[in-house]
Protein backbone atom coordinates (compact mmCIF):
# COMPACT_ATOMS: atom_id res chain seq x y z
CA UNK A 1 0.00 0.00 0.00
CA UNK A 2 1.14 3.41 -0.94
CA UNK A 3 1.16 6.24 1.83
CA UNK A 4 -1.14 8.50 0.28
CA UNK A 5 1.53 11.70 1.03
CA UNK A 6 3.91 10.04 -2.32
CA UNK A 7 0.92 10.19 -4.59
CA UNK A 8 1.01 12.60 -6.55
CA UNK A 9 -2.12 11.98 -8.93
CA UNK A 10 -4.72 9.23 -8.36
CA UNK A 11 -7.17 8.21 -11.28
CA UNK A 12 -10.16 6.24 -10.39
CA UNK A 13 -12.73 4.67 -12.62
CA UNK A 14 -11.87 6.68 -15.72
CA UNK A 15 -14.26 6.27 -18.76
CA UNK A 16 -14.50 8.34 -22.20
CA UNK A 17 -16.98 6.53 -24.46
CA UNK A 18 -17.71 7.71 -28.47
CA UNK A 19 -20.92 6.29 -29.49
CA UNK A 20 -19.88 2.29 -29.16
CA UNK A 21 -16.17 2.88 -28.78
CA UNK A 22 -14.89 2.81 -24.76
CA UNK A 23 -11.78 4.54 -25.84
CA UNK A 24 -11.18 4.36 -21.91
CA UNK A 25 -12.74 2.01 -19.79
CA UNK A 26 -12.91 2.35 -16.55
CA UNK A 27 -8.89 2.69 -15.74
CA UNK A 28 -7.21 3.21 -11.90
CA UNK A 29 -4.22 4.23 -11.21
CA UNK A 30 -2.19 6.30 -9.07
CA UNK A 31 1.62 7.87 -10.23
CA UNK A 32 4.10 8.29 -7.22
CA UNK A 33 6.09 11.72 -6.81
CA UNK A 34 9.11 12.19 -8.27
CA UNK A 35 8.63 9.11 -10.68
CA UNK A 36 8.49 8.14 -14.19
CA UNK A 37 4.95 6.35 -15.03
CA UNK A 38 4.78 5.07 -18.71
CA UNK A 39 1.55 4.33 -20.61
CA UNK A 40 2.43 1.62 -23.29
CA UNK A 41 -0.12 0.59 -25.57
CA UNK A 42 -0.42 -0.22 -29.20
CA UNK A 43 -2.38 1.92 -31.65
CA UNK A 44 -6.08 2.75 -30.74
CA UNK A 45 -5.31 1.25 -27.09
CA UNK A 46 -6.63 4.70 -25.92
CA UNK A 47 -3.52 6.48 -24.37
CA UNK A 48 -3.60 9.66 -25.96
CA UNK A 49 -7.21 9.89 -24.64
CA UNK A 50 -6.12 9.11 -21.19
CA UNK A 51 -3.39 12.01 -21.93
CA UNK A 52 -5.97 14.27 -23.02
CA UNK A 53 -8.28 14.05 -20.38
CA UNK A 54 -5.50 14.13 -17.19
CA UNK A 55 -4.10 17.36 -19.02
CA UNK A 56 -7.47 19.14 -19.29
CA UNK A 57 -7.73 18.73 -23.13
CA UNK A 58 -11.17 16.46 -22.58
CA UNK A 59 -13.53 15.25 -20.21
CA UNK A 60 -14.55 12.26 -18.93
CA UNK A 61 -17.53 10.49 -19.19
CA UNK A 62 -16.87 8.70 -15.73
CA UNK A 63 -14.26 8.65 -13.40
CA UNK A 64 -12.77 11.02 -10.48
CA UNK A 65 -9.00 12.58 -10.55
CA UNK A 66 -7.32 13.30 -7.72
CA UNK A 67 -4.16 15.48 -8.50
CA UNK A 68 -2.10 17.85 -5.83
CA UNK A 69 -4.20 16.86 -2.97
CA UNK A 70 -7.77 17.80 -4.40
CA UNK A 71 -10.04 15.61 -6.59
CA UNK A 72 -11.61 16.86 -9.59
CA UNK A 73 -14.46 15.95 -12.07
CA UNK A 74 -12.11 17.89 -14.68
CA UNK A 75 -8.62 19.65 -14.64
CA UNK A 76 -9.25 23.39 -13.84
CA UNK A 77 -7.19 26.52 -14.92
CA UNK A 78 -5.51 26.28 -11.54
CA UNK A 79 -3.98 22.95 -11.98
CA UNK A 80 -3.30 23.52 -15.42
CA UNK A 81 -0.81 26.06 -14.17
CA UNK A 82 1.27 23.72 -12.36
CA UNK A 83 1.41 21.57 -15.17
CA UNK A 84 3.71 21.35 -18.47
CA UNK A 85 2.75 19.71 -21.62
CA UNK A 86 4.93 18.26 -24.07
CA UNK A 87 2.56 17.49 -27.08
CA UNK A 88 3.60 15.49 -30.04
CA UNK A 89 3.20 18.14 -32.85
CA UNK A 90 4.49 21.07 -32.09
CA UNK A 91 4.25 23.62 -34.92
CA UNK A 92 6.55 26.97 -33.65
CA UNK A 93 6.32 29.89 -35.72
CA UNK A 94 9.65 29.47 -38.34
CA UNK A 95 10.49 32.96 -38.37
CA UNK A 96 10.57 33.59 -34.49
CA UNK A 97 13.89 33.46 -32.31
CA UNK A 98 14.30 30.30 -29.91
CA UNK A 99 14.26 33.04 -27.18
CA UNK A 100 11.34 34.64 -28.38
CA UNK A 101 9.17 31.65 -28.52
CA UNK A 102 9.99 30.90 -25.07
CA UNK A 103 9.29 34.13 -23.92
CA UNK A 104 5.98 34.45 -25.68
CA UNK A 105 4.90 30.93 -23.92
CA UNK A 106 6.33 32.49 -20.43
CA UNK A 107 3.92 35.15 -20.53
CA UNK A 108 0.65 32.80 -20.90
CA UNK A 109 1.45 32.41 -16.85
CA UNK A 110 1.40 34.28 -13.47
CA UNK A 111 4.60 32.40 -13.11
CA UNK A 112 7.58 31.69 -15.08
CA UNK A 113 11.35 30.40 -15.23
CA UNK A 114 13.75 32.93 -16.32
CA UNK A 115 13.81 32.15 -20.34
CA UNK A 116 17.92 32.09 -19.71
CA UNK A 117 17.39 29.31 -17.36
CA UNK A 118 15.17 26.91 -19.39
CA UNK A 119 17.85 27.31 -22.14
CA UNK A 120 20.53 26.04 -19.89
CA UNK A 121 18.28 22.89 -19.01
CA UNK A 122 17.45 21.85 -21.89
CA UNK A 123 20.79 22.40 -23.45
CA UNK A 124 20.10 25.29 -26.29
CA UNK A 125 22.16 28.51 -24.83
CA UNK A 126 23.74 28.63 -27.79
CA UNK A 127 20.89 28.49 -30.34
CA UNK A 128 18.94 31.00 -27.53
CA UNK A 129 19.04 34.06 -31.10
CA UNK A 130 18.57 31.15 -33.75
CA UNK A 131 15.69 31.44 -36.14
CA UNK A 132 13.36 28.01 -35.33
CA UNK A 133 13.41 27.43 -38.98
CA UNK A 134 17.03 26.65 -38.80
CA UNK A 135 17.02 24.03 -35.92
CA UNK A 136 17.68 20.19 -36.02
CA UNK A 137 14.67 17.94 -35.35
CA UNK A 138 16.19 17.26 -32.45
CA UNK A 139 17.09 20.67 -31.11
CA UNK A 140 12.98 21.30 -32.41
CA UNK A 141 12.12 19.07 -29.54
CA UNK A 142 14.25 20.30 -27.11
CA UNK A 143 12.59 23.63 -27.64
CA UNK A 144 9.17 21.79 -27.17
CA UNK A 145 10.66 20.79 -23.97
CA UNK A 146 11.46 24.23 -22.63
CA UNK A 147 8.27 25.66 -23.44
CA UNK A 148 6.62 22.66 -21.58
CA UNK A 149 8.99 23.35 -18.48
CA UNK A 150 8.89 27.29 -18.82
CA UNK A 151 5.79 27.40 -15.72
CA UNK A 152 8.09 25.21 -13.61
CA UNK A 153 5.62 22.61 -13.49
CA UNK A 154 5.39 19.65 -10.45
CA UNK A 155 3.99 17.52 -13.45
CA UNK A 156 5.01 16.99 -16.80
CA UNK A 157 3.39 14.94 -19.52
CA UNK A 158 5.80 13.98 -22.45
CA UNK A 159 3.70 12.23 -25.03
CA UNK A 160 6.39 10.30 -27.55
CA UNK A 161 9.24 12.86 -26.79
CA UNK A 162 11.40 11.49 -29.03
CA UNK A 163 9.56 10.30 -31.67
CA UNK A 164 11.59 10.47 -35.32
CA UNK A 165 15.08 11.58 -33.02
CA UNK A 166 18.48 10.09 -34.36
CA UNK A 167 20.02 8.03 -31.54
CA UNK A 168 21.98 10.87 -29.78
CA UNK A 169 18.86 12.96 -29.93
CA UNK A 170 17.47 10.40 -28.45
CA UNK A 171 19.54 10.04 -25.42
CA UNK A 172 19.73 14.08 -24.72
CA UNK A 173 16.32 13.83 -24.09
CA UNK A 174 16.76 10.59 -21.71
CA UNK A 175 18.94 12.97 -20.01
CA UNK A 176 16.23 15.87 -19.45
CA UNK A 177 14.15 13.69 -18.55
CA UNK A 178 16.05 12.05 -15.97
CA UNK A 179 17.06 15.66 -15.09
CA UNK A 180 13.57 16.36 -14.46
CA UNK A 181 13.11 13.46 -12.28
CA UNK A 182 16.52 14.26 -9.76
CA UNK A 183 15.02 17.78 -9.56
CA UNK A 184 11.63 16.26 -8.12
CA UNK A 185 9.24 16.68 -11.07
CA UNK A 186 6.81 13.73 -12.10
CA UNK A 187 6.58 12.48 -15.45
CA UNK A 188 4.23 10.78 -17.30
CA UNK A 189 5.15 9.69 -20.45
CA UNK A 190 4.04 7.90 -23.28
CA UNK A 191 6.51 5.95 -25.98
CA UNK A 192 6.71 3.68 -29.01
CA UNK A 193 10.26 2.43 -27.93
CA UNK A 194 10.50 -0.32 -25.60
CA UNK A 195 14.18 1.06 -24.64
CA UNK A 196 13.21 3.97 -23.31
CA UNK A 197 10.39 2.68 -21.23
CA UNK A 198 12.72 0.15 -19.68
CA UNK A 199 15.23 2.98 -19.64
CA UNK A 200 13.56 5.71 -18.05
CA UNK A 201 10.52 4.20 -15.83
CA UNK A 202 9.93 3.83 -12.10
CA UNK A 203 6.02 2.30 -12.92
CA UNK A 204 4.56 1.56 -16.32
CA UNK A 205 1.04 0.58 -17.30
CA UNK A 206 0.13 -1.53 -20.63
CA UNK A 207 -3.18 -0.86 -22.17
CA UNK A 208 -4.98 -2.52 -24.80
CA UNK A 209 -8.77 -1.58 -25.76
CA UNK A 210 -9.31 0.99 -23.36
CA UNK A 211 -8.28 -1.15 -20.40
CA UNK A 212 -5.06 -1.78 -18.02
CA UNK A 213 -3.85 -4.89 -18.45
CA UNK A 214 -0.59 -5.02 -16.32
CA UNK A 215 1.28 -2.69 -14.86
CA UNK A 216 4.53 -2.73 -12.32
CA UNK A 217 7.86 -1.97 -13.00
CA UNK A 218 9.70 -3.14 -15.82
CA UNK A 219 11.55 -5.39 -13.68
CA UNK A 220 8.10 -7.06 -11.72
CA UNK A 221 6.36 -6.88 -15.75
CA UNK A 222 9.47 -8.77 -17.15
CA UNK A 223 9.32 -11.25 -13.79
CA UNK A 224 5.76 -12.35 -14.73
CA UNK A 225 7.00 -14.10 -17.68
CA UNK A 226 8.65 -16.81 -15.39
CA UNK A 227 12.16 -17.73 -15.04
CA UNK A 228 12.13 -18.71 -19.45
CA UNK A 229 15.18 -17.49 -21.29
CA UNK A 230 14.88 -16.17 -24.56
CA UNK A 231 16.48 -17.90 -27.75
CA UNK A 232 16.39 -15.58 -30.91
CA UNK A 233 17.68 -16.27 -34.14
CA UNK A 234 17.12 -15.77 -37.91
CA UNK A 235 16.24 -18.69 -40.09
CA UNK A 236 15.42 -18.09 -43.64
CA UNK A 237 12.16 -19.88 -46.36
CA UNK A 238 10.67 -21.84 -43.02
CA UNK A 239 7.57 -23.12 -43.49
CA UNK A 240 4.59 -23.68 -41.63
CA UNK A 241 5.99 -27.36 -40.86
CA UNK A 242 9.20 -25.95 -39.60
CA UNK A 243 7.66 -23.38 -37.59
CA UNK A 244 5.74 -26.32 -35.75
CA UNK A 245 8.45 -27.92 -35.31
CA UNK A 246 10.71 -25.06 -33.72
CA UNK A 247 7.56 -25.07 -30.84
CA UNK A 248 8.85 -28.71 -29.50
CA UNK A 249 11.66 -27.50 -28.40
CA UNK A 250 10.56 -24.72 -26.10
CA UNK A 251 7.72 -23.49 -23.96
CA UNK A 252 6.45 -20.91 -26.39
CA UNK A 253 7.77 -19.95 -30.22
CA UNK A 254 6.49 -16.70 -32.20
CA UNK A 255 7.79 -15.68 -35.62
CA UNK A 256 8.66 -12.14 -36.72
CA UNK A 257 9.34 -12.17 -40.46
CA UNK A 258 12.56 -14.22 -40.02
CA UNK A 259 12.96 -13.50 -36.52
CA UNK A 260 12.02 -16.55 -34.52
CA UNK A 261 12.06 -16.46 -30.68
CA UNK A 262 11.86 -19.34 -28.60
CA UNK A 263 10.84 -19.96 -24.80
CA UNK A 264 12.91 -22.44 -22.84
CA UNK A 265 13.04 -23.69 -18.99
CA UNK A 266 15.95 -26.21 -20.59
CA UNK A 267 18.44 -23.67 -22.30
CA UNK A 268 20.94 -26.77 -23.22
CA UNK A 269 18.24 -29.07 -24.31
CA UNK A 270 16.94 -26.47 -26.07
CA UNK A 271 19.98 -25.74 -27.99
CA UNK A 272 20.72 -29.32 -28.49
CA UNK A 273 17.65 -29.80 -30.33
CA UNK A 274 17.83 -26.35 -32.67
CA UNK A 275 21.26 -27.22 -33.82
CA UNK A 276 20.54 -30.83 -34.58
CA UNK A 277 17.48 -29.92 -36.58
CA UNK A 278 19.46 -26.82 -38.47
CA UNK A 279 21.69 -29.96 -39.13
CA UNK A 280 18.87 -31.60 -40.47
CA UNK A 281 17.01 -29.71 -42.31
CA UNK A 282 20.03 -27.38 -44.12
CA UNK A 283 18.71 -24.25 -42.25
CA UNK A 284 21.03 -22.12 -41.32
CA UNK A 285 20.25 -19.94 -37.55
CA UNK A 286 21.84 -16.57 -38.14
CA UNK A 287 22.14 -13.77 -35.05
CA UNK A 288 21.75 -16.24 -32.29
CA UNK A 289 21.31 -14.44 -29.13
CA UNK A 290 20.10 -16.15 -25.57
CA UNK A 291 18.57 -13.04 -22.78
CA UNK A 292 16.07 -12.93 -20.25
CA UNK A 293 12.60 -11.48 -21.10
CA UNK A 294 12.27 -8.01 -21.48
CA UNK A 295 9.28 -5.64 -21.92
CA UNK A 296 9.07 -6.00 -25.25
CA UNK A 297 8.51 -9.99 -24.80
CA UNK A 298 5.80 -8.46 -21.93
CA UNK A 299 4.45 -6.15 -24.31
CA UNK A 300 3.67 -9.32 -27.00
CA UNK A 301 2.93 -11.99 -24.61
CA UNK A 302 0.04 -9.55 -23.10
CA UNK A 303 -1.39 -8.14 -26.79
CA UNK A 304 0.01 -10.15 -29.34
CA UNK A 305 1.22 -7.11 -31.10
CA UNK A 306 4.51 -5.24 -31.25
CA UNK A 307 4.51 -1.57 -29.66
CA UNK A 308 4.86 0.00 -32.71
CA UNK A 309 1.93 -2.20 -35.06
Amino acid sequence: MQDASSILMRVTGLEKHYGAVRAVDGISFSVPRASVFTILGPNGAGKTTTLEILEGIREPDRGEIEVFGAKLRRVTRAVKERMGVLLQDANFEPYLRVKEVIALFASFFRRAVSVDEILTRVALQDKAKAMVRTLSGGQRQRLAVAVALINDPELVFLDEPTTGLDPQARRNMWSIVAGLKERGKTIILTTHYMEEAEALSDHICIMDLGKIIAEGSPRQLAAGLGRETIVEFVADHLDPGDVDNLKTFGQGARTDGEVVTLQTNDLVGTMEGLLAWSRERGIPLANMAVRQPNLEDVFLALTGRRLRE
